[in-house]
């Protein structure tokens, strides 16, 4: 009887999860926002399809923004997502920065008032 060759099953990463260098860039912006006095928590979920990093005005309530990390959309219209309370997608891209950019400009109009 000949070997026979069984091919390893090839699965994705079992989790998706934050780079250091986006998760400083998402934490910067969450520090500033509480040294602001906008924001007062955070979460962070980490699942076999997206990564999401979520900021509450209060803890007893939805975030206020989710930042979410899905890489299955990579090719497409990018794995960056900024969304909102409601769930509506405020912005979509490729890269983080362009991303944040919506909560940054909110943050210059708390620090100018």
């Amino acid at each position: 009887m000949t070997g026979i060759v069984t091919p390893f099953p090839l699965r994705g990463p079992a989790q998706v999860g934050f780079e250091r260098v986006e998760l400083t860039r998402i934490l910067d912006l969450y520090g500033r926002m509480v040294a602001a006095g906008h924001w007062r928590d955070y979460a962070i979920q980490l699942g076999r399809d997206a990564a999401i990093f979520a900021a509450f005005r209060r803890a007893a309530e939805r975030p206020e923004f989710r930042v979410e990390k899905r890489p299955a959309l990579r090719n497409r219209q990018g794995m960056w997502a900024l969304v909102n309370e409601a769930g509506a997608v405020l912005k979509r891209g490729h890269e983080l920065g362009p991303v944040l950019a919506p909560v940054e400009r909110r943050l210059l109009k708390l620090v100018e008032d």
